[in-house]
């Protein structure tokens, strides 16, 4: 069984990540240093704790366990935090990321798969948005990850390091048999804050910004469920072993969803109203972010089968019915 390393899988997308990848055959090795990760959610293969910045401890994992793989989930990805405390962003991500990847081609580890964003392309309202898209990056986060992508192709050139860079659009839904979830302190994705506020475990859920130019004056977001993200992840890790060479894909649906669309779709599926308050706009949010590419299902083969507003919500309910993990 053949070993592949996942930073974050301790995460949400990291520990859905590594149940796809077992399913799929492979052993993966989390590496995790439980900043924002939980220990509970690793439950598909080992665990290692440490941190992306000490590249002594990178070097000891990929000594011991010689993936033929990596993907690169740990990151810090609140774009609010981004914008008041940048240099943690790039201390964080991208620093972190140069001893990684400098680790991996160290070890002979040439297989690459890095969790991009589609917050590299910044505010492009009214564009449709493919993988030639320019990137204009508005806050630190999606700055951050725009510049581990330059420094991939950077060891491509020096090391011979193949990447598949996947350019997400906004992940929701949790695995359906409910194992691992999404889970954030402090919470910041949209699903999770509405089923809260419909749970009683907040006030209300705050939208913010009302007068955006959109139908109903809230920002419109383009959702993936986790388990065909994760999919993909699958295919470019086979991508890779297929010597197909390096490539970027979006990983969206190309639909948006405005705030007030999934909060009338969270009514639906729990049978419960959404208490809401409206507030000022956040600085970094744009107002329209959609995927125009069809080319992971073109050339992965990528094919989302649970992408679609009622199953996204349905699949977080049942997680957030089951409980949370503890620290």
């Amino acid at each position: 069984m053949e070993n592949i390393l996942v930073t974050g899988g301790a995460g949400y997308i990291g520990s859905h990540a590594c149940k796809a990848l077992k399913t799929a055959g492979f052993n993966p090795i989390t590496f995790d240093n439980l900043v924002t990760g939980w220990k509970d959610a690793v439950k598909f293969g080992p665990f290692e704790e440490g941190d992306l910045l000490d590249r002594g401890r990178l070097d000891e994992v990929f000594a011991k366990h010689r993936p033929v793989a990596v993907m690169h989930f740990a990151a810090l990805s609140q774009v609010g935090e981004s914008m008041q405390k940048p240099g943690k962003y790039w201390r964080n991500n991208v620093e972190g990321s140069l001893n990684l990847i400098e680790a991996a081609a160290s070890a002979g580890c040439k297989r690459f798969v890095f969790s991009s964003t589609c917050a590299t392309y910044g505010d492009q309202d009214n564009v449709v948005l493919d993988e030639n898209s320019v990137q204009l990056p508005i806050n630190a986060y999606g700055a951050s990850k725009r510049a581990i992508e330059d420094m991939l192709r950077d060891f491509e050139a020096s090391d011979g390091m193949q990447s598949v860079i996947f350019r997400y659009f906004n992940v929701a839904g949790c695995d359906p048999e409910a194992e691992v979830g999404e889970f954030h302190q402090p919470e910041t994705h949209l699903i999770p804050l509405i089923l809260d506020a419909v749970a009683g475990k907040r006030a209300a859920l705050t939208v913010f910004g009302t007068d955006y130019d959109t139908p109903d004056g809230t920002c419109i977001r383009d959702y993936v469920h986790v388990c065909d993200l994760v999919d993909a992840h699958i295919l470019g890790v086979k991508w890779l072993k297929d010597e197909k060479g390096s490539r970027v894909f979006n990983l969206g649906t190309g639909e948006g969803f405005s705030v007030r669309e999934v909060m009338s779709k969270a009514a639906s599926v729990t049978g419960k109203p959404v208490p809401c308050e409206e507030g000022p706009r956040r600085a970094g949010d744009c107002t329209k972010l959609v995927s125009g590419s069809t080319r992971a299902e073109a050339e992965l083969g990528w094919n989302p089968q649970r992408s679609n507003l009622e199953n996204m919500v349905a699949d977080a309910w049942k997680w957030h019915q089951t409980g949370h993990y503890d620290k």
